[in-house]
């Protein structure tokens, strides 16, 4: 990229946004949502810069600072009442951080830190805004796939992945069922499809060994 390539899309940028102010601002002054195309507009020379040098973890640092200020204005805007921006921080971080990890970012051990970071922080906030339901097993059942992908995918252990991911399905199955709908029991019909995975695994290896 250039000098002109990197001075167009930033004074084209600056004008596009300074347009869509004006119209906002002369249209509909109550309604502030030049913000919208004004977010998406900012990536235009920004990711000029960075991807074109090869700086993506400074990217997405940029782009995470610029998506968080995003949602907290459109959150104090829209929905003062509600904080719900704080749901979507720490994914959010979690990319720069990755990012600036390197070839650790691959490592057991930042799965497992990460997984560990990721269930803490939506443990306290499912125990501030929603303490009566346990939803922060949701997120919980998703990020625990991190560390059990690294680790049996390294190791090459296809079939024991298979039993400790059913394993994993089915427990999250059974409390879903029990915390959401006690008096139905639902959850077996899902386990029986999820325990065709590690059976499929272990008759699929058996023909190979004939």
């Amino acid at each position: 990229m250039n000098k002109h390539q990197a001075s167009f899309a930033t004074v084209a940028s600056v004008l596009s946004i300074l347009f869509f102010a004006f119209i906002n601002y002369s249209t509909t002054p109550h309604d502030l949502w030049f913000i919208y195309p004004s977010f998406a507009i900012l990536q235009w020379p920004i990711s000029m810069y960075f991807l074109t040098k090869g700086k993506l973890h400074h990217y997405s640092a940029i782009t995470s600072f610029i998506l968080i200020s995003f949602l907290i204005i459109e959150n104090m805007l829209n929905s003062p009442e509600h904080i719900w921006f704080v749901f979507a921080i720490f994914p959010i971080l979690l990319w720069p951080i990755l990012m600036y990890l390197g070839k650790y970012r691959s490592a057991l051990t930042t799965a497992i830190i990460g997984s560990v970071c990721t269930i803490l922080y939506y443990a306290v906030l499912n125990s501030f805004y929603a303490p009566q339901y346990l939803w922060v097993i949701y997120p919980a059942f998703l990020v625990l796939w991190w560390p059990l992908a690294i680790y049996f995918g390294r190791n090459k252990s296809h079939f024991t992945f298979a039993i400790v991911g059913s394993l994993l399905t089915s427990l999250f199955f059974i409390i879903t069922n029990v915390i959401s709908t006690a008096n139905t029991v639902w959850a077996v019909y899902p386990i029986f499809a999820i325990l065709w995975w590690p059976l499929s695994m272990y008759y699929y290896g058996k023909r190979r060994s004939w």
